[in-house]
C-alpha cells in the first residue's frame, strides 16, 4: 500500500491492483466515468481506467480511519516512443503527454516526416499538439531579392457649365471688361498681322464675314480658335460677346511601376524613383529673418528589411509609398507657393516562401469637388442671372494596390557571367573606323591604304 497523498497512475484502458495491509470497509472515486474502483477482496481493490483524467481515491478501514490518494489516467505514451524510433530512425522526435493530449516536439528532417509523425500520434490520442520543426537551414548570408508591383488607376470626370460675357472695348472706351465666371479669351493687344501662317490660330479681326462677324472695333486683339469650340456669340457693332462654356471630360491614368531590390538578410534596403522639391524655411535671430532652402522628398519609395527563417520562410518588413506633389492644395509662406504632398504609404510585416505574393495594401479613394463662380447681385437675378454664373464639376476616383514577391538569389559565378547587351546595329563601320582592330588579330599592324 502506498503512501497517503501518493499520486497513482493507471493507463487508459488497463487495470491496477492496490493492496491494503488492513481489511477495507468502503471504497470511494469522484468521478466513475474517469476510473471505477472494484473490491475484489477484504485487502484488495482493482483500479480500472475508462477515460482521460484526475480523480480522488479514499480508502476507509474498519476502524473507520480514511486515506485518499490521488488516480490519474493517462495514455500509454511508452509504446508511442518506440514505435516513432522505429520509424523514424535517426530523427530528433520526442512523444510526451499533457493532459489529454499527446504532444510531438524536436525538429525532423522533412514536412512528409513531420505529417506521417502526427498520423501515427493520433491513433494513440484524439488530440496531437505538433510543436517539430524543419532541419531546413537558411544558406549563409542569403540574399533576398524583392520585387514589388505598384498598380494605380485613376479616372477623372469633369463637367462644367457657365456663361461667360465680355467686350474688348469700343473705340471710345479703355481695354476690356468681363464678368469672369472662367478664363476670359485670350487677348493679345497691338498690330493685326496681314497674314496668319499654317497652323497657326487666326485672329477674329481676320474672319470672314460668312463666320463670325466683321473686324473688331477698338484696339485690335488675338483670338485663338480653341476658344471658340463652345458656343460664341458676339456683336461686333456692340464689342460685346459672350461664350456658354458647356464641357465634360474624362480620363483615364494607369501607372505600373515594378521596382527590384536586393539585400542581405537582417539588413535593411531602401531606394526612391523620384525628386525632390524646394521649400523655404523662415529662421529669426535677434531680430533679423533669414530664409534657409531644404528640400522633400516624393516619388516611388521601398524600404524593406528581409530575415530569412531557419525553415525557410522569409519575413518581411515591408514599408512602400508613393506620393506627388498637389498643387491644389498648396500654400504660400513669404511669396513661395509650397506644394502639398498627396501620400499613399502602407507599412507591415509578413512571412512568405520564395516566389510567394502576397497584396500588402489596397487603396480606393473617392474624391468629388464642385466649384461656383457667380457674379455678385446679378446673378441672384431671375432667369438672367443663369447667365453670371458657371458650375464645375470634378469627380475623382482611384485604386492602389501593391503587391511584394520576396525570392531567394544567389551570386553568379565569374565562368557564369551573363553576356551583356547586344547592339542592334554595329557600334563602329569597320570598313571606314579602326581597320585591323577588329578582325581578331591583334598582334597585327594595320594595313596601309592608298590616300
Amino acid at each position: 500500500m502506498p503512501a497517503e497523498g501518493t499520486t497513482l497512475r493507471v493507463l487508459l484502458g488497463r487495470t491496477l491492483l492496490l493492496r491494503s495491509p488492513d481489511p477495507l470497509k468502503r471504497v470511494s472515486i469522484t468521478d466513475p466515468a474517469v476510473a471505477t474502483a472494484v473490491t475484489v477482496s477484504p485487502n484488495e481493490v482493482m483500479l480500472h481506467g475508462l477515460s482521460l483524467g484526475a480523480v480522488t481515491l479514499i480508502l476507509w478501514d474498519e476502524q473507520g480511519r480514511s486515506r485518499s490518494f490521488e488516480l490519474r489516467v493517462e495514455l500509454e505514451i511508452e509504446s508511442l516512443r518506440q514505435t516513432i524510433q522505429r520509424l523514424f530512425p535517426g530523427e530528433d522526435i520526442r512523444a510526451s503527454v499533457s493532459g489529454k493530449s499527446v504532444v510531438l516536439a524536436g525538429r525532423a528532417s522533412a514536412k512528409e516526416i513531420a505529417d506521417r509523425a502526427v498520423a501515427l500520434a493520433q491513433t494513440q490520442a484524439p488530440s496531437v499538439v505538433n510543436l517539430l520543426t524543419l532541419q531546413v537551414q537558411a544558406p549563409e548570408a542569403a540574399t533576398v531579392m524583392l520585387q514589388v508591383r505598384f498598380a494605380e488607376v485613376d479616372r477623372t470626370a469633369l463637367q462644367e457649365l457657365g456663361v461667360n460675357i465680355f467686350s474688348t472695348g469700343a473705340a471710345n472706351t479703355f481695354g476690356s471688361a468681363t464678368t469672369g465666371q472662367f478664363g476670359q479669351l485670350g487677348t493679345n493687344s497691338g498690330a493685326v498681322p496681314a497674314n496668319v501662317s499654317r497652323g497657326s490660330d487666326p485672329p477674329l479681326s481676320n474672319l470672314t464675314s460668312g463666320g463670325i462677324g466683321n473686324t473688331l472695333k477698338g484696339t485690335p486683339s488675338v483670338f485663338g480658335l480653341s476658344d471658340l469650340l463652345n458656343v460664341f456669340l458676339f456683336r461686333p457693332d456692340l464689342n460685346l460677346g459672350l461664350t456658354l462654356r458647356a464641357l465634360e471630360q474624362r480620363s483615364l491614368l494607369q501607372i505600373l511601376a515594378e521596382p527590384n531590390m536586393l539585400a542581405k538578410s537582417g539588413s535593411e534596403a531602401s531606394f526612391l524613383a523620384g525628386g525632390e522639391f524646394p521649400f523655404p524655411v523662415v529662421q529669426g535671430v535677434g531680430g533679423l529673418q533669414s530664409v534657409t532652402i531644404l528640400f522633400k522628398e516624393f516619388g516611388v519609395r521601398l524600404k524593406f528589411t528581409p530575415n530569412v527563417q531557419s525553415d525557410g520562410m522569409i519575413r518581411l518588413k515591408v514599408a512602400p509609398e508613393v506620393s506627388s506633389l498637389d498643387f491644389s492644395n498648396a500654400v504660400t509662406v513669404s511669396g513661395f507657393m509650397i506644394p502639398a504632398l498627396s501620400t499613399r504609404r502602407a507599412e507591415t510585416e509578413v512571412e512568405l516562401r520564395d516566389g510567394q505574393s502576397f497584396a500588402i495594401a489596397g487603396l480606393i479613394d473617392n474624391r468629388t469637388r464642385e466649384i461656383a463662380s457667380k457674379v455678385p447681385v446679378l446673378a441672384d437675378i431671375p432667369i438672367i442671372g443663369n447667365f453670371f454664373k458657371s458650375r464645375a464639376l470634378r469627380r475623382d476616383n482611384s485604386e492602389l494596390l501593391v503587391m511584394v514577391t520576396p525570392r531567394l538569389v544567389q551570386p553568379v559565378e565569374a565562368s557564369q557571367a551573363p553576356a551583356g547587351p547586344e547592339f542592334p546595329k554595329p557600334f563602329m563601320d569597320k570598313q571606314r573606323f579602326d581597320r585591323g582592330k577588329f578582325d581578331g588579330n591583334a598582334g597585327e599592324a594595320p594595313r596601309a591604304t592608298r590616300p
